[in-house]
């Protein structure tokens, strides 16, 4: 169960519950996976909906990692993703919200 406080989001991927949550090395991860020069771009494009599949398959390898996964994004590739793509973005802005959100 994911601890939303704690930056949690679940994912349920081929019908497993997977905790994915952005650590330190999971956005460093994720920096370097999508080439960017500062994650506040990464953040406007998903405030901006101009966000691609690429950053929504990157953002969700970079939680799953955070949260204990160890697979890959060719792992994703076939993989059953609950809600679709529609579903998948939505676990990735989550993601992005939690992680940069003030503590409370």
């Amino acid at each position: 169960m994911a601890n939303p406080y704690a930056g949690e989001v679940v994912l349920h991927v081929d019908g497993v519950a997977c905790t994915c949550k952005l650590t330190l090395g999971a956005l460093a991860e994720l920096e370097a996976a999508l080439g960017a020069n500062t994650l506040v771009a990464l953040v406007e494009r998903f405030e901006g909906g101009a966000f691609s599949s690429r950053d929504v398959m990157a953002l969700l390898v970079a939680g799953l990692r955070g949260g204990g996964w160890r697979g890959d994004a060719g792992d994703l590739l076939s993989a059953e993703i609950a809600g679709g793509p529609v579903g998948a973005a939505k676990v990735a802005a989550e993601l992005l919200a939690r992680a940069f959100a003030p503590p409370s």
